[in-house]
């Protein structure tokens, strides 16, 4: 796929200089010497900023610190924070004592954080006044000894400030250049703990090694160089947020800017101008319904027929790069190609512009399907999504779509380095220096998810063609075999649904071991209130919209038009519209908006159940209106 975007860098110099470190500590003390007088993290408008010089000041007195309170090498450092400078200061200075620091997801529970503190054994805590109160109804029940809180002034009983930390003295002898000096890649860096979906969440442990391959890895098709610019927004308790805004920062000198919440990170691209940026489905979803209603909502009709236009010149010119791409046909031509550049200069570049985007050299989106459409969409308007799979058990990336060379509804051959092969089954294994260590404390869970001759299990059902593109078709537990025995992916025809309407947010299919499927379907609540303005609602709430008849007509239509495209034992044959609002790492959703399904399933029972019965008060049909 062609680009408007930057040039991409070569990667050669970063690939040689990560392959050498024996550390991130090492890492990170050559950045702080080479870039000291630059920004290193920074908080949207710039309130913050702390340059490298200062950050690697802070990592030297927290490091001292927290060998105050006993931390020493292979000990573990539990952070719950919102995305801020103050994480990266903690989890760094933790890395230089050879300590593993992990972050656990903000919306956790106290019996959740019990789990994950009592498998950690953390004797240390880093958090906020935010979340304080969870912090300490768990603490007697765990190793927890120390409470640091950043947003704490000193004194505050029980609990340690940010800057009583960096002020406590570290014990007798303690030699910080020596300490991180002894950091090796077999050090556990990180735990990331699995979203809990089918069970108690897992420790996946990573080491500097593993880590550092990673980045050496992705450095080879999606370049960075020191200086370039991305948001932090993801949780930090994920792994994607750690690979390219924490651990790929540490060692190759990008700028952080924290976004403290997820929900506010369209609006500070304009402030950031990324040159590299990520993405989960939900926001890419997000980021075009806005932009389309932007488009729908223009009063001069010229403007929105021109803007329309060029996004229609730009997504012939993908279907033409597709194909030739696929071998279904040739490329642009040149007519084509100069309509292009056309509506490039008259509306395309002014459009990035506006939603902060126009300084991105490449984009990725991860942790869930993402609809083609999507990726149609933003191809067109010249910013190409490299859609990318990978786990938290390998690192982070596993298969890349190279931005020169995307090839959409695949997630790309796999990254230098791995090897990706099928089992009879058909479930993706992998093998290479990003695999996990295992899973802390838990051995056997560890044994099962590697097959006799060492390849690790994704629990991923794929297809690899014959240039190595990995197409995922579904996880290998959630595949649905109805009552004929026919397989199908859920998530193959919830993108269709989410794909034909606007309103749809997301949509559970349902119909294991049924005699047909039916699906949950849940608003849009962005949509729904620009729905609910234009139509004169009293508010834009979930129940509001549920019961508009407009609202109603307008989601059959899109399951009708979705079972359309799916196959006669795909399509969903009735449907309910929930009058609820699902949240990342709420009941429904993990953090990075993934169905939980099995608390889906056990929480709407009533609902599934009755779109299966003779009720037709309880469910639509898609033909309804």
């Amino acid at each position: 796929m062609t680009t408007t975007s930057p040039a991409l860098p070569d990667a050669s110099d970063a690939v040689a200089r990560v392959q050498a470190l024996p550390s991130f500590c090492a890492g990170f003390q050559a950045i702080v010497a080479e870039r000291g007088g630059d920004v290193a993290l920074r908080t949207v408008g710039g309130a913050i900023e702390i340059t490298w010089a200062t950050f690697g000041e802070r990592v030297r007195a927290l490091a001292a610190g927290l060998a105050g309170l006993g931390v020493e090498r292979g000990d573990t450092v539990g952070v719950m924070l919102v995305n801020r400078p103050e994480f990266h200061l903690v989890d760094t200075a933790a890395l230089h004592l050879g300590a593993t620091p992990f972050s656990i997801y903000n919306s956790s529970s106290p019996d959740q954080m019990l789990h994950l503190f009592g498998n950690a054994g953390n004797r240390v805590v880093v958090t906020e006044r935010a979340f304080l109160d969870r912090i300490l109804a768990v603490r007697g029940q765990t190793a927890i000894e120390h409470v640091v809180v950043v947003d704490a002034a000193d004194g505050q009983e029980d609990v340690l400030s940010l800057d009583a930390l960096e002020a406590t003295a570290p014990p007798a002898g303690f030699d910080f250049d020596a300490t991180w000096g002894a950091v090796t890649r077999d050090d556990v860096a990180t735990l990331i703990y699995t979203s809990g979906t089918t069970g108690p969440p897992k420790g996946v442990e990573l080491t500097h090694g593993s880590l550092l391959a990673e980045i050496e890895a992705t450095l080879q098709i999606l370049p960075v160089v020191p200086g370039d610019r991305i948001p932090s927004y993801l949780p930090s308790a994920h792994i994607a947020d750690r690979w390219i805004g924490h651990y790929t920062m540490l060692v190759l000198g990008l700028q952080i800017t924290s976004v403290p919440d997820p929900r506010q990170v369209a609006g500070a691209l304009a402030d950031v101008r990324p040159t590299v940026w990520g993405a989960v489905p939900r926001v890419w979803e997000k980021l075009k319904a806005g932009i389309e209603a932007k488009i729908a909502g223009e009063p001069d009709e010229t403007r929105r027929q021109g803007m329309q236009w060029a996004i229609g010149v730009g997504q012939r010119k993908v279907a033409a790069e597709q194909a030739a791409i696929t071998g279904t046909g040739p490329g642009p031509d040149e007519a084509l190609l100069a309509e292009y550049a056309k509506a490039d200069e008259l509306v395309l570049s002014k459009l990035r512009a506006a939603i902060g985007l126009d300084q991105v050299r490449w984009s990725v989106s991860g942790a869930a399907p993402i609809p083609q459409e999507v990726l149609v969409f933003f191809g067109a308007i010249g910013i190409p999504i490299c859609e990318l799979w990978g786990m938290s058990e390998l690192s982070c990336c596993a298969a890349i779509n190279p931005p020169e060379r995307v090839k959409i509804g695949t997630v790309g051959p796999p990254v230098p380095g791995l090897e990706v092969r099928l089992d009879d089954d058909g479930e993706v294994l992998v093998k290479g220096p990003t695999v996990m260590r295992g899973y802390r404390n838990q051995p056997d869970k560890t044994a099962k998810t590697f097959t006799a001759d060492g390849w690790l299990r994704t629990g991923d059902v794929g297809a690899i063609d014959d240039e190595g593109y990995l197409t995922l078709i579904d996880r290998k537990k959630e595949l649905m075999i109805n009552a004929a025995g026919k397989n199908m992916s859920p998530a193959n025809i919830e993108q269709a649904i989410k794909a034909s309407s606007p309103l749809i947010g997301q949509a559970v299919a349902i119909g294991d071991a049924r005699p047909y499927n039916v699906a949950l379907i849940v608003l849009d609540p962005d949509v729904g209130a620009v729905h609910a303005e234009q139509a004169g609602l009293p508010d834009g709430s979930a129940a509001t919209l549920a019961a508009d008849p407009g609202v109603r007509a307008a989601v059959a239509a899109g399951v009708a038009a979705a079972n359309e495209q799916l196959s006669r034992v795909e399509q969903i044959k009735r449907f309910r519209i929930l009058a609820v609002d699902w949240e990342p790492a709420g009941d429904e959703l993990t953090p990075t908006s993934k169905l939980k399904r099995k608390p889906i399933a056990e929480k709407y029972a009533a609902e599934i159940e009755a779109l299966y019965g003779d009720d037709a008060s309880q469910w639509q049909e898609p033909a309804a209106g």
